[in-house]
């Protein structure tokens, strides 16, 4: 029996052929499924959002009023769900930027302008109507008046003499005539990055944490059968909306790609998905996972996900990214021919155009010559054979 896709893998596709540059038959090609597989996994997505129109078997055979009445609710739950998606994706860039909770107000205003109702918005992002017909009334606070005059002032103190800190700058303000206390002093020139030139440093001579597995690779970047030695590491790329983080599994065999996973977070979970995507589709045994020594190849839940499915960890040493070069290699590729190629508008838009040149261009038409110009899936499919003979 085929072992089903991973649902992760399922979207990409069907994000790929709802884009429409290609056709359903040339999607179907590029990412080695058959047209008709692909076309059942549209039409189960378009039922799953709502995109579908409702079938007579659907209305029951019900008359026209009912008809009329469904259809009205129908589009006014995915007129609320895309007001919600939109509502989701714009805040997403302000939350990016690290500003206070309460400088989504004004995000709110436009989304108002735009014809997204108040209430919907303030229900979505978590906050009261009350809350922001407050702020609307009233933008600028005492407290934040207060705050800008007490940073103008802490600024010139600063210029004058930058060798002190926030408790030099707290007294002459008390000194100017303006009342704050010590705390409220430094977390405002915390804020403002006000810190005396002779401060220490914060964040260097950090050390790598322990491995947890031996260097079973040694750079020894070959293997002789599929599903042997895989190689995994996370890279980043920043879009308007923030950075988008890809983990990949690389099989050393064939150099194909065997699992990926990509998230707006570089946590733990995103190189264990990754690794059960690749567990998925390949139904390893045995197989050696070599990566480095980052904190999600390291966590407690990555290092069950290789034990519960029988696989070995490999780690390379702190520093040395020739312990991981092959891996490396491929992100410089993928930096070259798509993440390098223009400034990406939203995570959506490059993670669309990330798995297209892995399925299309990197597995089916780039020849590799340690592979005998073959491609990775040409490579896979006369070793299989071979193998079988």
């Amino acid at each position: 029996m085929p072992k089903p896709y991973p649902a992760e893998f399922r979207r990409d596709v069907i994000a790929v052929a709802r884009k429409g540059e290609a056709s359903v038959a040339q999607v179907a090609k590029d990412f080695g499924i058959s047209e008709t597989c692909l076309q059942r996994w549209l039409k189960i997505a378009d039922r799953e959002d709502g995109l579908a129109p409702p079938t007579s078997s659907d209305r029951g055979g019900g008359g026209s009023t009912d008809d009329s009445a469904e259809l009205r609710e129908l589009r006014r739950r995915n007129k609320l769900l895309e007001q919600e998606n939109e509502i989701l994706r714009r805040a997403t860039a302000y939350f990016a930027r690290d500003v206070p909770p309460k400088m989504i107000y004004p995000l709110v205003r436009e989304l108002a302008a735009e014809k997204i109702p108040v209430a919907v918005t303030c229900r979505v992002l978590g906050f009261s109507k009350q809350a922001f017909y407050k702020w609307q009334a009233n933008p600028v606070s005492q407290r934040d008046w207060d705050d800008a005059h007490l940073i103008n002032a802490a600024y010139d103190i600063h210029r004058d003499d930058p060798a002190f800190g926030y408790r030099f700058i707290a007294d002459q303000l008390h000194e100017r005539g303006l009342v704050a206390g010590e705390n409220r002093v430094a977390r405002l020139c915390s804020q403002q990055r006000i810190w005396s030139i002779f401060a220490k440093k914060r964040g260097l001579n950090r050390k790598a944490g322990p491995p947890v597995h031996d260097d079973l690779v040694d750079r020894q970047f070959t293997a002789t059968a599929p599903n042997t030695v895989w190689l995994t590491d996370i890279t980043e790329h920043p879009t308007a909306e923030g950075k988008l983080y890809l983990c990949a599994i690389k099989d050393l065999h064939s150099g194909r790609i065997v699992g990926y996973s990509m998230d707006a977070r570089m946590t733990a979970a995103l190189a264990v998905t990754a690794l059960r995507n690749a567990i998925a589709l390949r139904a390893p045994a045995g197989t050696i996972v070599h990566s480095d020594r980052g904190s999600q190849f390291r966590s407690t839940a990555f290092v069950t996900a290789l034990k519960n499915h029988g696989l070995t960890g490999s780690m390379g040493r702190v520093g040395a990214c020739g312990d991981n070069a092959a891996m490396e290699s491929f992100f410089a590729l993928l930096q070259r021919n798509v993440l390098d190629r223009q400034r990406w508008a939203t995570r959506e838009d490059l993670r669309l155009a990330i798995i297209t040149w892995i399925e299309r261009t990197y597995h089916r038409r780039r020849r590799q010559r340690r592979l005998g110009r073959l491609t990775p899936i040409e490579f896979e499919t006369l070793t299989q054979a071979a193998h079988a003979a």
